[in-house]
């Protein structure tokens, strides 16, 4: 398949990719290398992952990252649970040593976490590891094993490789810089905010009832409030957001009717300060440029 190929199987799942994000895509099926996405919130790195599964009909696992995050909920854990259940019934039947021992770190009591999980499935799935930069420091080291050789160690059972490798695609949002060593190891794409032709494309391709000109105003106001200053900017999920409640409204026209178009902005802001930033008389003016 070839990149032009790809980028049309994602535009038929919805998806309207850039031709350096479907190359940078490309390149990581082909060459079998980790692809690290790094943007601001709300630009789709997260649901490339998603529609890239659909369209190649593949699995997708999926990891969110989080402050202290650990390789019990990342990679694997035993079933202490069941062990111990295991030993009970053991010491009962009067069975005990290693034969207890060798039963209780087997497999059968290993409880597979998205990272485990994703080099043991028989075929090829799509591993997300979402929001990189929210885990700490310490747990990059943690993914350099897997990116490098797609194994993981684990000491009561030595070594487990992949039966098939993954599809990686991590994310960042840029919050803090992450390690030389974890970037070495991922071809790399900076996915921006959409220019206005892509954007309504992807409008018109999620929301294909809307009217031309509502779509074109809507891009247009998203892209204009965009350059306000705000804490959290729109991202693509609330521009759609707003186009559906435009529509539901019977809106056809973001000039028509200031207090509706007011109300609509909670689609769009999201903190209190933004809000009070973006006065009635703000987006008035910003609606009357959107065209």
């Amino acid at each position: 398949m070839t990149w032009t190929e790809l980028r049309t199987a994602l535009a038929a799942e919805g998806y309207v990719a850039s031709d350096d994000l479907a190359v940078a895509l490309q390149l990581a099926l082909s060459l079998g290398r980790p692809l690290l996405l790094e943007g601001a919130a709300g630009v789709g790195k997260t649901e490339i992952a998603r529609t890239l599964a659909q369209a190649r009909d593949m699995r997708l696992i999926r990891l969110q990252c989080y402050e202290g995050l650990d390789a019990a909920q990342a990679i694997y854990e035993w079933n202490y649970q069941r062990q111990l259940l295991t030993i009970r019934a053991a010491a009962e039947d009067g069975e005990t040593g290693r034969a207890v021992e060798d039963r209780i770190f087997s497999r059968d009591f290993l409880l597979e976490r998205p990272l485990l999980a994703a080099i043991t499935q028989q075929a090829p799935p799509v591993l997300l590891i979402d929001e990189i930069d929210r885990a700490d420091e310490e747990f990059e080291a943690y993914l350099l094993e897997i990116l490098s050789d797609f194994q993981i160690s684990i000491p009561e059972l030595g070594t487990i490789k992949a039966v098939t490798r993954p599809v990686v695609i991590l994310t960042s949002n840029g919050t803090r810089d992450l390690s030389d060593a974890l970037r070495r190891r991922c071809l790399y794409t900076y996915v921006d905010y959409p220019d206005r032709a892509t954007e309504l494309a992807i409008l018109k391709s999620r929301c294909p009832e809307v009217e031309a000109r509502l779509a074109d105003q809507v891009v247009g106001f998203v892209q204009k409030l965009r350059e306000e200053d705000l804490e959290k900017s729109p991202g693509i999920a609330e521009m759609l957001d707003f186009a559906a409640a435009l529509m539901g409204l019977g809106i056809a026209d973001l000039t028509d009717d200031p207090a509706v178009l007011q109300s609509t902005l909670t689609t769009l802001l999201k903190t209190q300060s933004d809000q009070a930033r973006i006065t009635p008389e703000v987006a008035g003016r910003i609606a009357g440029r959107a065209a």
